[in-house]
Order: C-alpha cells, then structure tokens, then sequence
C-alpha cells in the first residue's frame, strides 16, 4: 500500500482529498502546515507528496526545494495559482507534477497513479551506461540484449552499477555478497570478478571493471 503526505491548510480539501484517494487503496497523512510537513516526513516512510503552494508558515515551492535536497520522494503541486508562471516556478523547484484548482477527484487520483508507476519503474530497475539490471526478477541486459548472469554475479554487478563510477570497497563487496568479511574469501571474489569481466568485454560493453589497489573496485564506461 503506497503512503500519500497531504499538505492542505484549507480543512474542507483536506477532508475530501483524504477520503477520495483513501476510497483508492492509498495511506493518508495530513499537514496543515509546512513544519507538519517536515515531521511527517521526519517520521514516516512517504511514497508521494501532494503539497499546496499558499501554506500559513511558508511557501509550497520553497518547501518543495528543501524536501527534493533530504528525500527523494516525487512532489505533486496541488495550487490554486494556476497561471503559467507559477506551474513553471513549481516545476522548476523540483516539482514532479502540477495539477490547478479546481480540479477532479479521478484526475487528481489519475495523476497519483502515474507517477508512482513511474517511481516504481524506477527504481526496479538500475541502469548504467548500456547496462541494465531488473532488480524484481535478478535479470541482466546489456545493448538491448539478454546477459545471463548468476545470483553472484548479478549481486555483485548491481552493487557496482549502484555506485557506477565511484570505488566500492573489497569489504563492502564481501559483506553484500558473500554477507562475510574474512580475507579468505578473496580469491572467490576475484573469480567472480574475472567472470564478470570475461561477460562484459566479450559483448564489447564498454563497461570495465576496474580494482584499485587497497581500496576495491569500480565500474567505469570506457
């Protein structure tokens, strides 16, 4: 079940909002205000923000920008500015989507839907360069075309994709792949460091997995 943070100072809204998207399977949570927003935020996993711009403590957009810097959460402006300077402001402070006053409830609803679809779609799946990990099923494609790979081996490439480009430490590796941390496991690591790397260049990637000495390894595009 997604959780929707509301954030409506007008009480009459904020009762018909809460129950409409509460009849569509959504958990609500109510603001009335930006600081109730924050510990909201502070306190419960939020999977999507309706957030009205003209708040008694505070600007929506300003209020928007500072959620966007802490938490990666998509923003859906709900505002009764609805001019075209004021979408682009709120867009442009990091908002996902903008929909005016007066609006419908099954838009509103509609608009919820699609951008935790997106959300989802996501975060499934992790890209890099031409790679791509579906992290649901612990599949591989690489170009366009199926990389077979085994539990190990996809394990240990969504670890460096995840941080594509950045240096992921030796003990790092062992703990999420192998859940150890003994020096022992060295060489079945850099077995299945070589395998990978046999699968990336015989598909001429142009990924490379690289070590660096005393550190660990990373993934760059070459």
């Amino acid at each position: 079940m997604s959780t929707l943070l509301l954030v409506e100072d007008n009480p009459h809204i904020m009762k018909i909002n809460a129950e409409a998207l509460g009849m569509y399977g959504y958990e609500i949570l109510k603001a009335a205000t930006a600081a109730e927003c924050r510990q909201a935020l502070r306190w419960h996993p939020v999977d999507l923000v309706v957030l009205d711009i003209m708040l008694p403590d505070g600007n929506g957009v300003e209020l928007c920008r500072e959620i966007k810097e802490q938490y990666h959460i998509p923003i859906l402006f709900l505002s009764a500015l609805g001019e075209s300077k004021d979408v682009v402001e709120g867009l442009r402070a990091g908002g996902d989507d903008y929909l005016s006053k007066p609006y419908d409830l099954e838009v509103l609803a509609a608009r919820i839907e699609a951008r935790l679809r997106q959300e989802g779609e996501r975060s499934r799946y992790v890209c890099y360069g031409g790679l791509r990990l579906d992290v649901l099923s612990g599949s591989g494609c690489l170009n366009g075309q199926d990389l077979p790979l085994t539990q190990k081996e996809f394990a240990l490439l969504l670890l460096l994709a995840r941080n594509g480009g950045e240096t992921v430490s030796k003990g790092t590796v062992l703990r999420q792949v192998w859940n150890a941390d003994s020096e022992d496991d060295n060489r079945m690591l850099w077995t299945l460091i070589s395998r990978l790397r046999r699968k990336l260049d015989s598909r001429n990637s142009r990924l490379e997995i690289s070590s660096r000495r005393g550190d660990g390894y990373v993934l760059e595009q070459i």
